[in-house]
């Protein structure tokens, strides 16, 4: 056996086989069971280096955001920007691709420092993007705080994981259990969309309840415990916990109605919220994003 772990670590640089494409390991920004993510530099701008030795389970996240990519006028998670081949000086093979880099917040951090009200707008934009994928024919499957960041300019909920993501009607090919309704005993692991829904508010649950609570002995008394504390939200989380929104879109209508009722943070009412297609930084290309985070927040603005 080579040993791998020594190939690969910040401060090396790696050339593709096929492509040529030559990348700094800048830094590491995570591990998982498929691979690992570091920083690189891709023509002088920031982004994003996932590599593994496990070439099938890679070539299918890169067949995911290829098709990600192809969903007309709406850009679904990191864009992606190459693919190829590394052979370390050892002789081990590797797979990667390299992809946007979004910098940011996990969602939890950013909701304790600008406060809760703030949720329910970040979710909007996060149900707009899922109601694309959905249409795509994709579920996300492992939908987590872990694979959730606030982005800037324009500020909005993106995912930066596609590992999980599975084609509707198939069975989920990688979750985890607290965000699991087959791990709560409220569903099945079919790839549709009220799984994603039922992961979606158990974050917010999480978010609430300060963390993640066991599932103990009766696990639907838990929570309806844990929506106790989920205030004028709780509706809305019911619903989707118990699969009621049989579409993104069905909950993203009663989330809108929501904040018209409750109005959004005094500092998101804004004028310059405007939405509006943010062009970004040189060296992402076509990765256009539509803030609908900004298109709420300025009808809220005008329902004032």
């Amino acid at each position: 056996m080579k040993n791998s772990a020594a190939d690969l670590h910040a401060g090396i640089r790696l050339t593709g086989k096929w492509h040529n494409g030559n990348y700094p390991l800048i830094r590491k920004l995570g591990s998982g069971a498929i691979g690992t993510v570091y920083l690189t530099k891709r023509n002088g701008v920031d982004a994003a280096l996932k590599i593994s030795e496990k070439r099938t389970s890679m070539t299918m996240e890169m067949n995911v955001l290829q098709s990600l990519k192809k969903v007309q006028g709406h850009f679904l998670g990191p864009c992606l920007f190459d693919t190829d081949d590394y052979v370390s000086p050892s002789g081990q093979l590797y797979t990667f691709y390299v992809m946007e880099y979004i910098q940011g917040s996990r969602l939890d951090t950013y909701i304790k420092a600008k406060g809760v009200e703030w949720l329910p707008v970040l979710l909007l934009s996060l149900l707009e993007d899922l109601d694309y994928l959905h249409q795509a024919g994709w579920v996300f499957g492992d939908l987590k705080l872990d694979n959730l960041v606030v982005s800037e300019n324009p500020v909005r909920l993106r995912w930066v994981d596609v590992g999980g993501t599975t084609q509707l009607g198939r069975a989920i090919k990688e979750y985890t259990e607290f965000y699991d309704r087959g791990h709560w005993g409220m569903g099945s692991r079919k790839a549709e969309p009220t799984y994603d829904l039922f992961a979606l508010a158990m974050t917010a649950l999480e978010i609430m309840n300060g963390g993640r609570f066991p599932k103990g002995d009766t696990p639907k008394s838990t929570i309806r415990k844990a929506l106790s504390r989920a205030d004028k939200l709780r509706p809305i989380l019911e619903k989707a916990l118990s699969g009621k929104y049989t579409t993104a879109t069905a909950m993203k209508q009663d989330l809108v109605k929501h904040l018209m009722k409750n109005k959004a943070p005094a500092s998101a009412a804004t004028p310059s919220r405007v939405a509006k297609s943010n062009r970004r930084k040189a060296g992402l290309g076509e990765c256009v994003v539509l803030s609908f985070y900004g298109i709420a927040c300025y009808v809220l603005y005008l329902l004032q």
